[in-house]
């Protein structure tokens, strides 16, 4: 008897092709979150769906009455500026995927993105400011960067045409690092079929949720997704709501930690 395996199931209705898909797993100082809840507040990004994997934590998240799934996908169409683009696809987790799942939840998404036609891939991630631990229970990167008295962002490309891209963007190429856990994977697998997807990471305070960073990353996404317009203080007073959202969610998972090994949400 073969083992259910993990796949992506969304609204029949979302039309996915020529879409690009931005992925917002666990990140230094919750910068994926802050940055994930903001696209959907503001690109008017609707719920349409989820990964589901029979090994995931059976737990159920809840905001302001909704449940939500582990992993949660969301769709829109803002306006982009990649050729062939023209509607954006959001994963996001707030669960540290558990490493024994991340393989195979990475293929999954891959073979759904390549059936249904993707055209670009982001991946949002940060880094701990030099000197400072990270806060995701070894699963952080390790990355060494030039520290400049700003936020410092910096890319990665999964090949040639996605570097020269982050170049154009005025985003500094990661000279030297270590990433680990599912974005790891998912950089991994797209350089292996030499797809279009890029990591952009900024550096952050893992001490809470950091706003700052967060507002830097979406000025780079700017460039990609012209139609967002970044209004700061609003997204500063979102990030501290976020940050009570977050720890609440992080308790209730707490209590299924406890019956599922290896399972850690970052906080």
């Amino acid at each position: 008897m073969s083992m259910e395996r993990p796949s992506v199931r969304l609204n029949t209705k979302i039309k996915t092709e020529n879409a690009m898909v931005v992925a917002c797993f666990p990140s230094i100082g919750m910068v994926s979150s802050v940055v994930a809840h903001f696209l959907i507040d503001h690109l008017d990004l609707e719920f349409v769906g989820a990964v589901v994997d029979p090994r995931l934590p059976v737990i159920t998240l809840v905001q302001e009455g909704e449940p939500l799934p582990v992993i949660r996908a969301y769709a829109g169409k803002p306006q982009c500026t990649i050729e062939g683009c023209d509607q954006v696809i959001l994963l996001m987790s707030e669960l540290v995927i558990p490493e024994p799942l991340v393989n195979d939840i990475v293929w999954a998404m891959f073979e759904w993105s390549r059936e249904n036609k993707i055209v670009h891939g982001v991946v949002i991630d940060a880094f701990a400011k030099q000197g400072m631990k990270g806060n995701l229970n070894g699963a952080e990167p390790t990355v060494e960067y030039e520290d400049t008295e700003g936020v410092d962002v910096v890319g990665i490309g999964a090949n040639e045409k996605v570097r020269e891209m982050l170049k154009s963007m005025d985003i500094t190429l990661l000279n030297q690092g270590v990433i680990k856990g599912i974005n790891a994977a998912i950089l991994s697998e797209a350089r292996r079929r030499g797809l279009d997807l890029m990591s952009i990471m900024v550096e952050a305070d893992p001490r809470w949720p950091d706003a700052r960073a967060a507002a830097t990353l979406i000025e780079s996404l700017n460039k990609l997704l012209p139609s967002i317009e970044l209004p700061h203080e609003p997204l500063l007073e979102e990030a501290e709501l976020l940050e009570s959202q977050i720890k609440s969610m992080m308790e209730g998972a707490e209590d299924a930690q406890e019956v599922t090994a290896s399972n850690s949400m970052y906080g």
